[in-house]
């Protein structure tokens, strides 16, 4: 009997240990983990949705309105870069099937938004057809997808102004903190 009363007192003692450790634990555990998402949006297209005619050749050829937000802490630039993956093959700087058509570089992290037609803060790259700013879609057949690709890097890239995707993607590596996109899509009608 005196045993039993005995680990009954030790197993109530271990167990108020335990429940006083926790509380303490929880006290200091931050309430709430805080976890950026990086989101790159447009007011003008939704993600898969059709880009607007003033944002391609067959209208302005204005740059759309690009928003960010999540950026991580730590970042030092951003880098934006629009392709089209659907073009026909034999193109130019060896990228078969890629059509670059804005390459920008060194955004400033804070960047929140890429306003319409506006050139932007950073350095521009050049495009597949040499362009050094926005060229918006232009499809030679079908509909083509863009991909709008930003990427948060811990560095500002060491390059001059008016390097290729294939360069911009060469100082990148190993630098990339946090990357996303957006895909839009954009066909020509047939006169």
């Amino acid at each position: 009997m005196l045993m039993m009363v005995w680990l009954i007192k030790n197993k109530l003692i271990i167990i108020g240990a335990l429940v006083i450790i926790l509380v303490i634990g929880f006290m200091f555990y931050p309430k709430t983990v805080m976890t950026k998402i990086l989101r790159l949006s447009s007011s003008a297209f939704n993600h898969n949705g059709l880009i607007p005619e003033r944002y391609t050749c067959d209208g302005n050829n204005f740059s759309p309105p690009l928003q960010i937000s999540g950026v991580p802490t730590g970042a030092k630039s951003l880098t934006l870069i629009m392709d089209d993956p659907d073009a026909p093959a034999g193109l130019p700087d060896g990228q078969a099937g890629v059509w670059d058509h804005w390459v920008v570089y060194n955004l400033p992290p804070q960047t929140a938004e890429l306003k319409e037609g506006e050139p932007p803060a950073g350095q521009l790259g050049l495009g597949t057809a040499g362009n050094a700013n926005y060229e918006g879609p232009c499809p030679p057949d079908g509909v083509h997808r863009y991909f709008f690709k930003l990427y948060v890097l811990d560095i500002e890239l060491p390059l001059p102004p008016g390097a290729t995707k294939t360069e911009v993607l060469a100082a990148m590596r190993g630098h990339i903190l946090d990357q996303t996109e957006l895909i839009g899509r954009y066909g020509r009608l047939k006169t």
